[in-house]
């Protein structure tokens, strides 16, 4: 699937992919912890044939005891891309390969266990579905939806900041307080408070390690996405659930202000890393939004239509379930993306996969990581792995000398931009 471009982001033997080795890192504690967790988990959540159990239970003895194994030979039809992505894992321990492909093969192996591509009546069952209907009807959703209502009340130039705020958090925060602290000092993207520095001269407003918010380029967003644009907007979603409807109610703004002609909003083509969403995630939101009242109602409402009339796209291309970087991505997508006036890219996983899963030092600018994407983008991520770039070095210094965990519990974010022109790629 990797293609050659001319703006591929320049090697760094020096930083190498980050691994489940360290006792001590936050990857292997995914590794030794969260993974043999959700296997259980996943083992209650339904009444699985005999058969499943057992795959489930080799699978946990595996990745705690074992070494990495193939794919069967009859896996579905992405038994060849896997093995040659594979190649060089295969046979060590799943802590000694690339964390970021340890992780994505773990989910794809559970998939595999449970018979999710098989023909049969478990095919294409969601094994984290029971997870994901709680949260999405649950009590926190349903007050989220009613505070939606507080958007009514404000200037209009403040409610795109706040939705894109709301965006970002996810769930770290109930979505009342997050309208509320997202654009109470912003008006059109423009912040009117923190300590801004540019960012290695790319324009990132830097914020002290007191600010939850480590750096913010929404400016740069609101500039590409300016009221009346006949603009193309593209979201590579994240999360399901609690998650996704923040993202569903800025695109809907995107549209009804008139900033974005047509939205697509990329998800992955099955279940995946737990709680990312998937169509059925998205449709399920959109009844959601359709059983609330109020502004959670109109805008779903809205959604529906644009769905229904072209304007609002679902797209779910099988890159988005690979164990690669963003630098690797085919051709199609890499074309598709190109059509974009901005792609806004969600999530921590994200962006592990847009500047690559290492230890790159914080300071590193954030544009030298993302040279090699096809067009102008926006990452919006709170902090839940060690990966990291475009951070002054005065920033770094404030959050390191609270020896406080920043970088992996969710407590901060950053909304980061790379909007420079982009040249058509060459062809291979």
């Amino acid at each position: 699937m990797s293609v050659q471009h001319p703006r591929q982001p320049p090697e760094r033997p020096d930083v190498p992919p980050i691994t489940g080795d360290d006792p001590g890192s936050f990857a292997h504690g995914v590794l030794a912890t969260r993974h043999p967790t959700l296997i259980r988990q996943v083992a209650d959540a339904f009444p699985w044939p005999p058969d499943r159990r057992r795959g489930l239970d080799a699978l946990l003895t595996e990745i705690t005891e074992g070494v990495v194994e193939p794919l069967p030979p009859d896996a579905h039809d992405d038994h060849a891309r896997w093995e040659r992505w594979g190649r060089e894992h295969i046979g060590r321990t799943w802590y000694a390969v690339p964390f970021l492909w340890a992780e994505s093969y773990f989910y794809r192996r559970l998939l595999g266990v449970l018979g999710h591509f098989d023909p049969g009546p478990w095919h294409g069952v969601d094994p984290f579905a029971p997870a994901k209907g709680d949260e999405l009807g649950g009590s926190a959703v349903a007050a989220e939806l009613a505070a939606l209502d507080q958007l009514t009340d404000r200037p209009a130039d403040t409610v795109g900041p706040a939705l894109l705020h709301a965006s970002l958090w996810g769930n770290r925060a109930d979505l009342g307080f997050r309208i509320d602290s997202g654009g109470a000092h912003e008006r059109d993207g423009t912040p009117e408070h923190g300590d801004g520095t540019p960012e290695h001269g790319h324009g990132t407003r830097q914020r002290g390690g007191g600010s939850p918010l480590l750096a913010d380029d929404s400016a740069a967003l609101w500039a590409l996405l300016p009221t009346g644009a006949r603009a193309t907007a593209h979201l590579i979603a994240d999360n399901s659930g609690r998650e996704l409807i923040p993202d569903l109610i800025l695109i809907d703004h995107l549209l009804a202000a008139e900033r974005a002609e047509t939205v697509t909003l990329h998800v992955k083509p099955y279940p995946y890393y737990v709680s990312d969403a998937t169509l059925a995630d998205v449709v399920a939101a959109l009844r959601r939004l359709a059983s609330a009242q109020g502004y959670a109602a109109a805008a779903g409402a809205r959604l529906w239509s644009a769905m229904a009339t072209g304007r609002l796209t679902v797209a779910a291309h099988p890159f988005f379930c690979a164990p690669l970087p963003y630098d690797a991505m085919p051709d199609d997508l890499r074309a598709h993306l190109a059509t974009a006036t901005v792609t806004v890219l969600k999530g921590d996983l994200n962006y592990r996969r847009l500047v690559g899963d290492r230890l790159w030092p914080a300071t590193t600018p954030f544009t030298e990581r993302t040279a090699h994407f096809p067009g102008p983008l926006v990452a919006l991520r709170t902090l839940k792995s060690d990966v990291i770039t475009g951070l002054a070095p005065h920033t770094v210094a404030a959050l390191d000398a609270t020896a406080e965990p920043w970088r992996t519990t969710g407590t901060h974010a950053l909304i980061q931009a790379d909007t420079r022109e982009r040249r058509t790629p060459r062809p291979r």
